[in-house]
């Protein structure tokens, strides 16, 4: 068991991570969602002693909860709790995970839980999400990677009790857990705590699965049919670059100018959402980026092997979908192309030294990072302060080759949520302009952009679009 130790003298709360290297890559075939659903009757379910009412009854006055952060390779047990609550909050989060009830209601209620989110929530309350899970699945088809974090439909159907059981036994060991605690803890806590979690049995190291790096030979479209939704619009493909590397950081030094999350300064926004109004939000990635919704920061907690380089275009009306896409494509060739100028290069990094002081706003946020450090195999003094030293050492050669050596555009995948199918892989597949028109008056330096926007070649073959009807999508 590796223990992760971050004091910090004077911070009244203390904070608790319990990350096990298992995740939704170790769900065997045919029992996809198991990794999460384990989770789940983990944080949300009773413990031998207490059902999941008395749980919450006990928990309520400490004023803090514990949950499951479960992602592709890793699991992550814990909160928060103010210091003079630390032994009753303790008591609970250590029987959660050492002594877990496995109640048969509390399975049914969550394996429902479960299945509804895909039946219902993903498929029909959010295109978005969809949309990029469509993108990973294709990108990662035929690999552990490939389903969702909570599963599909059959998966979870076919999961029994005695497979929770049965999964826990063998992943929820001290030999696959990375311990954090962090925060104004006495300084004998780290090793009470440890001691505590040996009741845990010891198991076998992590023995993560292969998963084969797949890339796409060409443009490759997935559309997921859905009956009257507008259209959302997904692009990817594999990135070759980790975290702690230093061009790593270069790219994401292009990435945030070119589509930082959530802000309206960044070039695709300004180009597709700002300058047109075409829908609320465009945005790219270097990292995974799970609910993106919900976030204003980047994520803790969902380190991954394999990477994906994503422009995500927010829903849009199904006829102006192409000129979009043409409209981000054309962007990034242009990036890959011409590179940042010098201008561009310093704003973007003074921004980004400023702007990353608030990736971790708490200390159970510093903890999460501090344990991704471990997966990633980052030394010293971490992520975080690699970040801003290199941000204030990388020239801009360093990125605009960074740029060139990473990023391409030929060879990608592109998946769309859309309720005009048949319309949309015509005109795709088409090559044809795609113009747009608006309601409002255009500058004329806009109307002429978009001449050139609406000509942007596609380079899409018929036989490379695949439709996906939505009641299909991770159905099995």
């Amino acid at each position: 068991m590796k223990t992760i130790a971050l004091p910090v003298a004077g911070d009244p709360t203390i904070s608790i991570a319990l990350a096990f290297a298992v995740g939704s890559q170790n769900d065997p075939p045919g029992k996809e969602g198991l990794a999460g659903l384990t989770a789940d009757l983990l944080t949300q379910g009773a413990t031998r002693d207490l059902s999941y009412e008395q749980v919450l009854e006990r928990l309520y006055p400490l004023a803090t909860d514990y949950d499951a952060t479960v992602d592709k390779e890793l699991t992550t047990i814990g909160g928060r709790v103010h210091r003079d609550k630390l032994d009753d909050y303790v008591e609970l989060l250590l029987a959660a995970v050492t002594k877990p009830a496995f109640d048969n209601e509390d399975f049914d209620r969550l394996k429902s839980d479960a299945i509804n989110w895909i039946s219902k929530t993903l498929r029909y309350s959010s295109d978005e999400e969809l949309g990029k899970a469509a993108l990973e699945a294709a990108a990662f088809a035929r690999t552990p990677y490939a389903h969702p974090v909570e599963g599909t439909i059959a998966g979870l159907e076919s999961i029994t009790l005695d497979d929770v059981k049965a999964f826990y036994a063998e992943h929820f060991v001290t030999a696959k857990l990375r311990m954090g605690v962090a925060g104004g803890y006495a300084a004998d806590f780290p090793a009470k705590l440890k001691n505590a979690l040996a009741a845990l049995p010891e198991g076998q190291p992590a023995a993560a699965p292969e998963i084969p790096t797949f890339k796409p030979t060409g443009r490759r479209v997935v559309l997921v049919d859905k009956p009257k939704a507008d259209a959302s619009i997904s692009i990817g493909f594999p990135l070759g670059v980790q975290r702690g590397e230093r061009e790593f950081y270069a790219l994401w030094l292009a990435n945030s100018w070119l589509g930082e999350h959530r802000h309206g300064a960044s070039h695709l926004f300004q180009v597709i959402r700002e300058k047109r109004g075409l829908n609320y939000g465009d945005y790219s990635y270097i990292e995974a980026f799970p609910d993106a919704g919900m976030l204003q920061m980047p994520p803790v907690n969902v380190p991954r092997r394999h990477q994906l380089f994503e422009v995500w275009i927010r829903t849009l009306p199904n006829d102006q979908a192409p000129f979009a896409l043409r409209a981000a494509l054309r962007e990034i060739e242009r990036l890959i192309s011409d590179g940042l100028s010098e201008t561009q290069f310093e704003l973007t990094r003074k921004f980004l030294q400023k702007y990353s002081t608030h990736y971790a706003p708490t200390t159970y946020a510093r903890l999460g990072y501090a344990i991704d450090d471990d997966f990633y195999g980052i030394d010293g003094e971490g992520h975080l302060a690699r970040f801003r030293a290199i941000m204030g050492e990388l020239t801009l050669a360093d990125v605009n080759t960074a740029i060139k050596k990473h990023w391409q555009i030929d060879d990608l995948i592109i998946a769309i949520v859309t309720g005009a199918g048949d319309r949309l892989a015509e005109r795709l597949a088409s090559g044809e302009p795609t113009p747009i028109e608006y309601a409002n008056p255009m500058p004329d330096a806009i109307l002429a952009e978009d001449r050139e926007i609406a000509a942007y070649p596609l380079n899409i073959s018929a036989e490379a679009i695949e439709r996906w009807p939505v009641d299909d999508v991770f159905a099995s």
